[in-house]
Order: C-alpha cells, then structure tokens, then sequence
C-alpha cells in the first residue's frame, strides 16, 4: 500500500464566454474581445471559447434569440463547461433563466469584475469596498426565484395577517448589512480625510495616478517610488490603494497614489462603492493618467477614464485638479512609431504629456520633471491675514492651497504665507471679498 498522500486540488472551473453586440456601433473590437479573455483569465478560469454574438432580436427572457441560445448550450456542453459568462448586462430574470436553460452558473460583466474584485481585495478597506458592491449587485437580483421565497411565516392569527415573505426578510438582512457596511467605509473615508490633512500640513503635493485597467500604473507606480506593488499583465493585478513617497527635481517630497484601474462600463455599484478610495485621486494636486499608447483601442479607453472622472466629479462635488499624461509602453511600439508619438507628446496642447516605458524606465526624468512643472505651474505665494473669526477662510485656504508658515499675532489675528495656484487666488477674492490678500 502506498503511504504517499496524493495531492487533490479542485478541477479548475472552464468557463465558455460571449460578448453580445446590437448594433454595429457596438461590435466588440479585437482588443474588446482580449479583455475579456484577460478578465476571464485575472478570475482563474480556464477559457474554452469566446466569441461575439450578434443578437439582432433581444429576447426579454433570456437575451438571446433561440439559434444564439441553442448553440451557446451546446458548446458549454461540448466543452464541458462548468462557467457561462455574458459579457455584457444581464437582468435578474434573465440570469435566472439563462441558468435554467443552460445548466451552469452564468455570471455577468458586473458579476465578472465582483468575482475578480473579490479576489484581489487584500486590505480591511478593500474587502469592505468589495463586499459593499457585491451586496449592493445582490439586492438587486433578489427576484422571486425559488418557491421558498414566496413562502410566508410568522402569523399567530387572523389579525397578525399573513406575517413576512422570506424575499422581503432576506431584502431586510441585505439592507442591514449595506448599511453597516457603508458606516464602517464612513469611517474610513474620514480616517483618510485626517491623512490627507496630515499630508498637505506638511506641505507634500500629493500626485494619484490613474488609468485603464492594465495600462501599466502599477509598474510605473515601482519605477518612480521604488516599491514592489504587485504588477502583472491582467486586468485588476492590483486593487487595494497603496501610497508611496517620491521625490522631484526641486520640489522634494512628494506623494505618490496609485488608485484602481477603470475600465469600460465599469459598474456603477463599483462605482458608488469604491467613492472613498476614489476621493484620494480627485483630493490631489495632480493626476497623472497613465494611456496604453501601444493598444488600438488608446483613445476610447482614454475616453473611458474621463467619463469615470466625470461622473466622480459630479457626484462628490470636487473639482478635478490638473492633469499631465504619461504615455506608457513605448517599448512596445515598433521604433518609427515611437518617434511620431515622442513628437506628437511635445506637441500636445492642452494636456502635457510625455511618452515613458514603466518597463525600461525610459522617460522617467522627463515625467517627473513635466510633474512638478504641472504642481507648480501658475502657482505662486500670497500673504493673508486673518481675523479671530475667520475660520472657514482659514480652512478653506489648508483645503486648496500649500501653507508655508502660520504665525499667531499679538492682537490675534493669524498671518499666513500660502502658495496658490492663479484660479485659486481668484476663487478665494470671490468667495472671501472682505479678506485682503497680497501677492
């Protein structure tokens, strides 16, 4: 008999996987179809097939026409498929009845990126995050799906009425836990708020990176702060925010941030529940969008990032500081297209930017010289002073600008030194018109 203990790992999960397209405005592209491989592959799944589907006639029930349908059950089943995943979105009743009709788990885009989510989430924060979102994504599939959800307890008698449906108990406890949830994310929204605060007292311009998902920030992360953040080739290699100090040319220290990627119809519970981490981006001095210049599909995942940023700013109501663009994967373009981008970034109006390669390191001076010209740019020192009762000044000028010294007068006024940039000076003589401030 054999005394060697034989290693039984679970059969990995083979997933089959469709993007269905209605018009063709909306075709996938090649590197829309890459994605989602990528995304099937970041979820540890093995990939049998992925392809495109037309779906000319949507069918309310289960999205697909019955020809679609009948031939996506029998490739699940000719590759002995265990995973169904709809790149796209899915109702409640039509995952239900896709599950039904194919006899395996179906899973969504939103339901995709979750499940991914879920496994990169390392922090208290990010699994609180994740957590949020996953519920938030269930509550809204609770439909009457099993016979035990219509059910009805409780009901001692003719005046109790019929007591409470298990649907509505189970909508109950997911409430409960949203709302838990979302005062334990309030805590560490102020927890980062006190940080923030920390930072810009000591006088640190805080610089976040953000940008499509597996555009490279992670690695252009390492290459400017020197730390060994987890960077891989797949969508969401990383989640969890992470802050590290660099230093610029003349500036000095500085704080680097490097935020979650985006991606293309990120999910809007993502969205709401990823607020706090997203803040630190739009509570620095600058963002610095790292773009894929080696991927066809650039411009509409830049396109992507802004619509995200946006909507952020619309809805927190923070102003988006400036912005330069790192142009990212030089190294990975053949060299007479390297030679029209590195032109093309001298001479880009509007936004600066500069062609790198996290990889190599090529560009990094440039980068971090373009930074601290952004931070500083328009920027200049103002003397203020103020009275006993000037409080929200007081804050407002901590809040949008770097305080260099605060000295406490004999008769109790505060004398600031603060360096704004030119919009600021002017948006604080609009808001604060009694309060002199020199240049």
């Amino acid at each position: 008999m054999n005394d060697k203990l034989i290693e039984r790992l679970p059969e990995p999960e083979i997933a089959g996987a469709v993007i269905p397209w209605f018009t063709p405005a909306n075709r996938p592209t090649e590197e829309r179809l890459q994605e989602t491989a990528g995304l099937v592959e970041a979820l540890g799944c093995e990939l049998a097939f992925l392809r495109a589907d037309h779906v000319r006639n949507v069918n309310s029930s289960v999205l697909f026409s019955g020809g679609l349908l009948d031939r996506f059950a029998a490739d699940l089943e000719e590759h002995h498929c265990t995973v169904a995943i709809v790149d796209g979105a899915l109702t409640p009743v039509q995952q239900r009845n896709l599950e039904t009709r194919l006899g395996v788990k179906v899973i969504d885009r939103t339901g995709l990126i979750l499940e991914i989510f879920g496994l990169r989430a390392r922090t208290k924060e990010g699994r609180l995050q994740v957590e949020l979102a996953r519920l938030l994504y269930e509550r809204s599939r609770l439909v009457r799906t099993w016979t035990h959800l219509e059910r009805q307890r409780g009901g001692g008698g003719f005046l109790s009425g019929p007591g409470e449906s298990q649907l509505e108990a189970d909508r109950r406890m997911l409430d409960d836990k949203i709302v838990r949830l979302r005062r334990d994310l309030e805590d560490v929204r102020r927890t980062r708020a006190v940080q923030r605060a920390g930072r810009k007292r000591a006088g640190k311009p805080i610089v976040a990176l953000v940008g499509y998902t597996n555009s490279g920030k992670s690695t252009l992360f390492n290459r400017l702060s020197g730390a060994k953040v987890f960077a891989k080739d797949m969508p969401f290699a990383t989640l969890d925010p992470t802050i590290r100090r660099i230093d610029l040319p003349t500036v000095g220290e500085a704080a680097l941030i490097d935020t979650v990627g985006f991606i293309t119809d990120l999910p809007t519970h993502l969205i709401d529940s990823f607020k706090a981490t997203l803040e630190e981006a739009l509570q620095a001095d600058l963002l610095v969008h790292v773009r894929d210049r080696s991927s066809a599909a650039d411009a509409d995942q830049a396109h992507d990032v802004a619509l995200v940023l946006e909507r952020l700013e619309r809805e927190t109501g923070i102003t988006l500081p400036p912005i330069v663009e790192a142009w990212n994967k030089s190294d990975a373009v053949a060299p007479e297209r390297a030679e029209v981008l590195e032109i093309a970034a001298q001479g880009n109006t509007g936004v600066p930017a500069v062609l790198v390669s996290a990889l190599t390191g090529k560009g990094m001076a440039r980068l971090l010289e373009t930074i601290e010209h952004a931070l500083l740019r328009g920027a200049r020192d103002v003397a203020v002073t103020l009275e006993p009762q000037d409080g929200r000044a007081r804050a407002w000028l901590h809040s949008h600008g770097d305080v260099n010294t605060e000295s406490n007068l004999k008769d109790g006024r505060v004398a600031l030194s603060v360096r704004l940039p030119l919009e600021r000076v002017g948006q604080f003589r609009s808001e604060f018109p009694d309060i002199e401030i020199e240049d």
